[in-house]
């Protein structure tokens, strides 16, 4: 299992960036997606995250201003980032719980990583 994260770069803030993560590999279920980020000199944190259903779950910090979504395919999550301010600043990480493999064992999948930078 693979997750291809992409859609970082330098925006200014006030600014908008769309991510896109896409799972593929030998994928039977996807329970959810998230994004997570982490700043330099901070830990881990989730930033928003879907279910199978749909029901998605924000932090606190960027309700109102992100929006995370599926794509038709399922396989495929994207965070809308709306009104970028310069604590946005952080390498975000694409998140899969997903049963896969020829015994469908369940596991969190993590992406590559991808930097957002929101300059003042």
């Amino acid at each position: 299992v693979q997750l291809q994260a992409s859609g970082g770069g330098l925006v200014q803030a006030g600014g908008s960036l769309r991510l896109s993560c896409a799972a593929s590999g030998s994928i039977f279920s996807i329970n959810s997606m998230a994004w997570y980020r982490q700043a330099p000199g901070n830990q881990r944190e989730l930033v928003a995250a879907i279910t199978s259903r749909g029901s998605t779950n924000y932090a606190d910090s960027v309700k109102g201003r992100f929006t995370i979504s599926r794509g038709n395919a399922k396989n495929t999550v994207y965070l809308q980032m709306n009104s970028l301010k310069p604590e946005d600043t952080a390498v975000y990480y694409c998140n899969a719980n997903l049963a896969a493999g020829a015994y469908f064992i369940t596991n969190n999948y993590w992406g590559q990583g991808t930097l957002v930078t929101v300059s003042s």
